[in-house]
């Protein structure tokens, strides 16, 4: 049990200093890199490449190298994605955040397959259920990884803090921050609010560090598996392309043609609070060494939520908590359409993003646990699937970004928002009705609370 344990510390630790740097990284993208909308697109072609990769990359990778090195050579393009930011160019920043978001699945599904397989000899050796000790070792993993979000934020919000006159926001800019921010993310943050060069290079040095030792740390740590388990585990799986036409083939399934629109809100929300929020209403209203605080706020409701629905949810059940995060989001939208940020009101910035987290932490549980329970049958092109519709919506939302009002992205999230609950909604009637049908037969299992940080 030592060593088991010790490995699943290692992998924790190691992508915890990893998304330290990369999700502070991607918070600041917007506010940092205005000019032309780079930050935004870079963003948006990150999520291609995860788009391309998750469809046919992970497997290959994984049988060529095995898990241990799979998680090392991906872990080692997302420091080049914070190297690329040293000197923020198209030419540095978009090719480094397509080799990141090509190696963003392979890390994903290398870090699943090991702490699977890691659970499963371990409950083998001390005779336990599979599955009780692998959820054990994923819990684990998650409370480890979500607190990345709070470093990475804190970490920004104390380098960009070092700025030694902080000079008031004139009213005139003022007017133009929030829901009516038209200026499409192309002006430049004017110069009196940009950190000085010295202090992104402080920040993108301790990223680049961070990112180091997560790669060592893998690298020198980390037992590799041995692949007579993988054998036996059945891991080599059907050849590629059946793999690739089983996610389509899934697409039959009129259940996950309603449902396709919810991981694509997922993908759209995110995209909105990491593009769209953090540069129209906290860059532009208090200057952006806020962005680190605001998000820690989202990052910490999101975690403690997550935990909690994950029990919650064997009491109220599913259908309770999409709609809670769905009236949360709902007069999120409504109140970020009529709010004139202002500094004095410092506090509300920091609500929106609490409660963003609240209703985030609702698609990120259930949907993955909506996902699973649907289509047990099918569960490795039913999360191919979700991974494939959430990257394209955050792929249409950084690339809308640099043309589009603030005020108009509210409205595509709110019509998107609707039309997803009205699908899920017709999904659990249908569920419901077939349950009904063979009313004898076994009441559908409840929902296990699986939580599952989408791969970012």
């Amino acid at each position: 049990t030592e060593s088991s344990l010790k490995n699943v510390l290692v992998v924790s630790f190691g992508f915890l200093l990893l998304f330290t740097a990369y999700g502070g990284l991607q918070s600041l993208q917007s506010s940092l890199y205005g000019e032309e909308g780079l930050g935004v697109t870079a963003l948006s072609t990150l999520y291609g490449g995860m788009l391309l990769s998750s469809m046919f990359l992970p497997p290959l990778l994984i049988k060529r190298f095995g898990c241990k090195w799979t998680i090392v050579i991906s872990m080692c393009c997302y420091v080049a994605f914070s190297l690329g930011n040293f000197y923020a160019s198209w030419f540095t920043l978009v090719p480094t955040s397509i080799l990141l978001g090509l190696e963003a699945a392979p890390l994903w599904s290398a870090q699943g397959t090991y702490l699977t397989i890691m659970g499963n000899t371990q409950a083998e050796k001390a005779g336990k259920v599979g599955r009780d000790v692998v959820n054990q070792y994923f819990g684990t993993f998650f409370l480890i990884f979500q607190s990345s979000g709070v470093w990475g934020n804190l970490i920004s919000s104390l380098v960009f803090g070092q700025t030694p006159s902080q000079e008031a926001i004139p009213e005139e800019q003022l007017l133009s921050c929030g829901a009516s921010d038209c200026l499409m993310a192309t002006a430049s943050t004017n110069s009196t609010q940009r950190p000085s060069q010295t202090l992104i290079y402080t920040l993108l040095g301790i990223y680049t560090g961070s990112g180091v030792l997560a790669v060592l740390l893998v690298a020198v740590f980390l037992e590799p598996i041995k692949d007579a388990q993988r054998k036996r585990e059945g891991d080599e799986g059907p050849p590629f392309w059946s793999t690739l036409l089983s996610t389509f083939r899934l697409l039959g399934d009129k259940r996950l043609r309603l449902l396709v629109l919810l991981p694509m809100y997922s993908g759209f929300e995110q995209a909105f609070l990491a593009g769209d929020y953090t540069r129209s209403y906290v860059t532009c209203a208090l200057g952006i060494r806020f962005v680190g605080y605001v998000m820690i706020c989202f990052s910490a409701t999101n975690s403690l939520c997550s935990v909690l629905y994950g029990r919650l949810s064997q009491k109220t059940g599913r259908a309770a908590l999409y709609a809670l995060g769905a009236v949360t989001h709902l007069c999120c939208i409504i109140a970020l359409l009529l709010w004139e940020p202002h500094p004095r009101q410092l506090a509300v910035f920091f609500v929106f993003s609490g409660l963003w987290g609240v209703s985030d932490a609702v698609w990120q549980t259930q949907n993955n646990a909506l996902y699973g329970v649907l289509f047990e049958k099918n569960k490795e092109a039913a999360f191919a699937n979700y991974r494939l519709w959430e990257s394209l919506g955050f792929v249409i939302a950084f690339g809308y970004s640099t043309f589009l009002c603030v005020n108009v992205k509210l409205y595509i999230l709110l019509g998107v928002l609707s039309l997803a609950m009205l699908a899920y909604g017709t999904v659990e009637y249908l569920e419901a009705k077939k349950a009904a049908r063979p009313a004898a037969a076994e009441q559908a299992k409840p929902a296990e609370g699986e939580e599952t940080e989408t791969a970012m």
